[in-house]
């Protein structure tokens, strides 16, 4: 009887074993984490709830998740290490920062590289994103989607700008980065790196004569109301990147990978769309407050004078030239 019994029990320990083995990676269920650094309300913070429950909606609650907003994961470098560890299952990410983990990402924080928001919306999701999507993969992250983070423009306190020739003797705060510097160097003007939260009082006093930034940026730091004319040169155009984590993606079964896929797509136009909507809400409300706007249509003078700015970054990253060379050309 204890023979039988332990004999039963064996081939019953075989049977559940093997039946583990055949079963497919991603079956069991799976609960995800999200990373985001945007509040709830945000374009941003949306289009990720919104893939998040999609996601468990079509895979019947085998995967699960839960986004985590306003950066209480930690901060940017750290998030995108931990998407790379499969710490955290996915997150979006500025292509800005994404650059130091990243260096094919370095690309689209070259200024004038897209030509207008629409058109970055063409190469991102064609052959520009793609060809980004395999440096990424290589470094551990899949790219689901590339979001809409506004394209910075111009403001100041003085006149419009309508050639790169305005800009000569401006002072103008930039981010702290050398391609950022080198832009405005190469128009002539005084770049003045300091911190995001010292502009208004900056602009105000003198300290610079303007700075840039996306419209919703300039509308709800109030920086409009001591900087009277913006300037829609569109300068930098650098897209967010719902990104997935590779470890967590390749333990997916190829459905459950379609899904993410899909998902990701509509989690991006979602997004797109909202981030329009809050773009015109702002313009809508700085134009209301005085401030004279300018579209400038033609913006090759502009390219032009990028030159030495884009020598420079070939010149350090010689091995970029091709990637660069798409995006310039791409329509």
């Amino acid at each position: 009887m204890k023979i039988t019994a332990m004999i039963g029990q064996g081939a019953f320990a075989v049977a559940a074993a093997a039946t583990l083995a055949l079963a497919p990676l991603g079956a069991e269920a799976q609960e995800w984490r999200g990373w985001n650094i945007h509040v709830e309300d945000y374009p941003v913070s949306i289009g990720m709830e919104s893939f998040m429950a999609e996601v468990e909606e079509k895979t019947g609650g085998d995967i699960s998740g839960k986004v985590f907003h306003a950066g209480v994961l930690g901060s940017q470098p750290d998030a995108i290490e931990q998407v790379r560890l499969g710490i955290i299952d996915f997150g979006v990410f500025s292509l800005g920062p994404m650059g130091q983990a990243v260096p094919e990402a370095n690309v689209v924080s070259l200024p004038f590289i897209f030509k207008s928001v629409e058109q970055m919306y063409r190469v991102m999701d064609g052959e520009g994103g793609a060809a980004l999507a395999k440096g990424l993969e290589a470094k551990g992250i899949v790219p689901l989607g590339y979001y809409d983070a506004g394209a910075r423009s111009f403001y100041n306190s003085i006149k419009p700008i309508q050639t790169p020739e305005d800009v000569a003797g401006m002072k103008v705060r930039v981010m702290n980065n050398d391609l950022f510097v080198g832009m405005i160097e190469s128009m002539g003007g005084n770049a003045t790196p300091m911190a995001f939260a010292e502009v208004y009082q900056s602009i105000k006093t003198g300290v610079v004569d303007g700075a840039e930034n996306n419209p919703p940026s300039y509308e709800s730091t109030s920086h409009f109301e001591v900087a009277k004319y913006y300037s829609l040169s569109q300068h930098l155009i650098i897209p967010e990147c719902l990104c997935m984590s590779k470890k967590s993606f390749d333990k997916l079964t190829p459905e459950q990978q379609d899904i993410v896929r899909e998902a990701g797509k509509n989690s991006t136009m979602l997004q797109r769309k909202l981030w329009q909507e809050r773009e015109a809400k702002s313009m809508e409300i700085v134009k209301a407050g005085g401030v004279q706007v300018n579209e400038i249509a033609d913006k090759s003078a502009f390219q032009a004078a990028m030159a030495p700015v884009y020598e420079q970054f070939l010149s350090a990253n010689p091995d970029m030239s091709d990637l660069v060379a798409l995006f310039q050309n791409a329509e």
